[in-house]
């Protein structure tokens, strides 16, 4: 099964507020970029990844969690990070029975993680390419 088919399999298996709001979630993120890559690792999550994980989802009991891997470096000028998670490296966003997914927020911030990606990706490059010299 591929890793598209998990997700699928996950958002048919979640048949209630949960299940389609990860279905909201996903789709928005697919629409972010052609290039978004979908995953399944960690025995159960759905990633998304281009030039490195953008991000991972998660229904729980009482949310649906997505979580940013790099969001303490991101721009989020809608205010989309509301989770405790406050460390020096991941956000994320909880999505709660009834919360509206604002897709045109979040597609801006998937975009800005890919450009992050693609902006760390090129300094690891320049960086490994200095140290043959």
């Amino acid at each position: 099964m591929t890793p598209s088919e998990q997700i699928d399999q996950l958002i048919a298996e979640t048949a209630d507020w949960r299940g389609e709001t990860l279905a909201i979630v996903r789709k928005a993120i697919l629409a972010s970029d052609p290039e978004i890559i979908e995953e399944w690792k960690w025995m159960g999550s759905p990633v998304w990844s281009r030039d490195g994980i953008i991000a991972v989802g998660n229904a729980h009991k009482a949310k649906v969690k997505l979580t940013f891997m790099h969001g303490a470096r991101l721009p989020d000028p809608d205010k989309l990070f509301n989770a405790d998670d406050r460390g020096n490296t991941r956000r994320a966003i909880d999505f709660l029975e009834g919360d509206a997914v604002d897709e045109p927020a979040l597609q801006s911030l998937i975009r800005a993680a890919i450009e992050f990606n693609q902006a760390k990706k090129k300094t690891a490059k320049t960086t490994k390419m200095a140290k043959a010299e």
